[in-house]
């Protein structure tokens, strides 16, 4: 059970490369989302996270083609060992099955829906958001990965009838047409592409039934432990992470996202040798050393932003981390 959806790194670094084909640096892009140093060596990031690079992505691009290019160059590695057992189902429909039950494993900021008709089934996406409000790019960049992943699994091009969103269109029709060479609505019901029922059922090239017990397996075992019940460490410090600013976040807080007590919430972390406060010291520890070093901002600002009421109690936790004041810390670190 995690504190909050989160997102794989594949997915992340998907959005990333697309950005550097570009031209836009990996740093530049992380700076403009305002992402915390290390962000990249999380095994997982909060859907807020991967938002926030989202909207940094548009700004930096200005391509309004931004999602469909991401979309277009999804690869295997971009949803992980899910391909792999996509790869070897029987037909289309068994292996977007495959997705809907192992979706989490890629991402929890939506979920894919089938409507099955008399000629073709409409596959539906619907996003699931943080607190922040999703950019439109990702949707147009889910069903563009829809595009390519089926693509590659078929070994030919898929082909969907019909697509449709319920957003406005961000660029040109041409780009749009390139990208799935059908006819394409905008501001809809819902979000989604129709897929003729015979191309979702013919068989696959690479269909092999042994194989793909053997994914199943290890993919239902990863969703196990995603979704095990005991209260991770590292899940509550990047929740923190991702909550920090002037309003620290509090265990109750946490508690109530877990569903559970505060007192099992102490139990839980103690077994693993922790306390709420000495993680929440920790993470304000990590984010103040890179703040401070890598960071602009005085040091005024940096207390605020970690939740410090008054610059003299920040002064005193960092000297209490590191031995030395901030101003002396943040000069040694420039030469």
């Amino acid at each position: 059970m995690t504190l909050e959806a989160t997102v794989s790194m594949g997915w992340v670094n998907t959005v990333i490369d697309a950005a550097k084909n570009l031209g836009v640096p990996e740093n530049l892009l992380l700076e403009t989302a305002g992402l915390p140093a290390g962000a990249l060596s999380l095994e997982r990031w909060p859907i807020d996270f991967i938002t926030r690079l989202w909207h940094a992505a548009e700004q930096c691009t200005r391509d309004p083609g931004f999602g469909l290019k991401v979309g277009a160059g999804v690869r295997p590695a971009s949803i992980d060992a899910v391909s792999f057992a996509m790869q070897s189902a029987a037909t289309l429909r068994e292996a977007i099955t495959l997705v809907q039950k192992y979706q989490r494993l890629i991402s929890d900021g939506g979920r894919f829906q089938m409507i099955p008709g008399s000629r073709g089934t409409w596959i539906v996406y619907h996003p699931r958001q943080g607190r922040l409000a999703f950019s439109p790019h990702q949707i147009e960049a889910v069903l563009s990965a829809v595009v390519s992943l089926t693509d590659w699994i078929a070994g030919s091009a898929v082909g969907p009838v019909r697509v449709q969103f319920s957003q406005a269109r961000l660029g040109p029709l041409s780009g749009y047409r390139e990208v799935f060479g059908c006819p394409v609505e905008f501001e809809q019901a819902f979000s989604g592409l129709l897929v003729g029922n015979e191309v979702l059922d013919r068989p696959l090239p690479q269909a092999d039934p042994a194989l793909a017990r053997v994914h199943e397996q290890y993919n239902a075992g990863r969703l196990a432990a995603l979704e095990k019940g005991a209260v991770s460490a590292e899940d509550l410090r990047q929740w923190l992470v991702a909550r920090m600013g002037p309003n620290l976040p509090r265990r109750a807080e946490a508690a109530r996202m877990l569903g559970l007590s505060e007192r099992t919430l102490a139990r839980r972390l103690e077994a693993q040798g922790y306390t709420f406060n000495s993680l929440l010291d920790e993470v304000r520890r990590e984010l103040a050393l890179a703040a401070v070093r890598e960071s602009g901002l005085s040091l005024a600002e940096i207390a605020l932003s970690l939740g410090f009421a008054e610059a003299s109690t920040f002064y005193r936790a960092f000297h209490r981390w590191t031995g030395m004041p901030p101003a002396r810390w943040r000069k040694q670190g420039a030469h």
